[in-house]
């Protein structure tokens, strides 16, 4: 087997894990075991809890003490434990915990994947650069993968998905042992917890554009999880209404064509970025999310079927056109010596206390307009896009940044 070949099946399971339960346990937590929004929403703030520190700590270890590929292993070996664990618990409070556990494993191996990934790579003679994007594609193909089978087993209302995902994960702790060896690296300049963190990069937080530029994307971070947390839920809503429905019985599968989308709307970032520049990009991103939101509230799985479908089309813009213009506006902006750093900032504002936000505040939205179990979904999701317009009117008024005609295509790998 060639390495390129097994670093996509490497690939291809690091997001199996993940796409089979993330999508449709909201479902499972809401509609089988009868959890609360605020209960569904603190398991999914449990990946931006888990994201404040697990990924650097295991940084650490991998870049002093253990090799990057059995670090990785020994995460997933323990996650599919923690994964299986959580299959037979129904109390929602050790639920939360068990998850937790599993997310502070899982998180850091995001990373650790794309470390593996880098340094065989590098070893091997290849560009890094050109050959990692159609490996990395692989990843999101198993996600969606992933949704798909727990959607045709059935398994998207039981705890089936959590004990498929077990399997994957202990299927690539093994596999992750099997890789080339990626020893620390040896090196005499220390670096800090605090640098390995990006907390060394809030001095970025002194310049007023890049003060504001976190705190948007802290706050679009609390949208990144909404629709995965209650999507499932709000579709079998539609149960008694619109029984025999595609949306109804196939629920993930719907879902899965948002993470489809993802997948072609990365492809046309290069254009966006080189056209109308960053602001008008995020911007762009910012308005999509309310349109995301929007045309949940509206659609349903029968007449206004379309409306959803349209919806999962649409998030591939809004969660691509902000992930990755964001990420180049830090690089493109901070000074060399941090620009490492004020990634990780990026991210710890995004997947760490904004996800963290993001999945605490849509849970109490959701037990709000909850009467006696049943949940004014309109309501909800209006809610959330006019959470949305209200970043989309603001940001464009607050954030000064010019475009930069000089920013080629390119630049866009960094």
């Amino acid at each position: 087997m060639s390495i390129k070949l097994r670093l996509i099946v490497m690939n291809f399971l690091q997001f199996f894990i993940w796409g089979s339960w993330l999508i449709s346990i909201g479902g499972y937590l809401g509609g089988t075991l009868h959890f609360t929004g605020a209960q569904i929403g603190a398991v999914f703030s449990t990946l931006g809890i888990a994201s404040l520190f697990m990924p650097a700590l295991m940084g650490i270890v991998a870049d002093k003490w253990i090799n990057a590929e059995r670090v990785l292993g020994l995460c997933h070996i323990m996650g599919a434990g923690l994964l299986l664990w959580s299959s037979a618990i129904t109390d929602p409070t050790i639920f939360f915990w068990v998850m937790l556990l599993n997310s502070m494993f899982y998180m850091p191996t995001i990373a650790l994947n794309n470390t593996v990934s880098y340094i065989i790579l590098e070893k091997k003679g290849f560009d890094i650069v050109k050959d990692f994007p159609p490996i990395r594609v692989w990843g999101t193909i198993g996600f969606i993968a992933a949704m798909w089978a727990v959607d045709i087993f059935g398994w998207k209302s039981t705890n089936m998905q959590l004990i498929f995902s077990s399997v994957s994960a202990l299927v690539l702790g093994i596999y992750a042992f099997t890789m080339p060896a990626c020893p620390p690296v040896q090196s005499n300049k220390t670096k800090s917890f605090f640098a390995t963190i990006g907390l060394d990069a809030f001095v970025l937080f002194k310049q007023r554009k890049m003060f504001i530029f976190f705190l948007f994307a802290m706050f679009l971070g609390g949208a990144l999880q909404i629709t995965n947390a209650f999507g499932g839920s709000f579709l079998n809503s539609f149960a008694s209404t619109h029984p025999d429905s595609f949306g109804v019985k196939h629920p993930i599968l719907l879902l899965s064509i948002s993470q489809i989308s993802e997948t072609l709307f990365i492809l046309t970032i290069p254009f966006f970025l080189h056209k109308f520049g960053i602001k008008k990009v995020m911007l762009i991103s910012i308005v999509a999310w309310v349109l995301r939101f929007g045309l949940f509230a509206i659609g349903d799985p029968g007449s206004g079927l379309y409306l959803l479908v349209l919806s999962m089309i649409i998030y591939g813009m809004a969660f691509d056109f902000f992930n990755i213009s964001g990420s180049l506006f830090v690089e493109k902006e901070s000074p060399a010596n941090i620009r490492a750093s004020a990634q990780g900032l990026f991210m710890f504002m995004t997947n760490g206390i904004g996800a963290m936000c993001g999945g605490y505040g849509a849970g109490l939205v959701v037990d709000y307009f909850t009467k006696n179990g049943v949940t004014d979904w309109q309501s909800t999701w209006f809610t959330f896009a006019g959470y949305a317009l209200i970043l989309a009117i603001i940001f464009p008024l607050v954030f000064k940044y010019k475009h930069v005609p000089e920013l080629k295509v390119k630049d866009v790998g960094h």
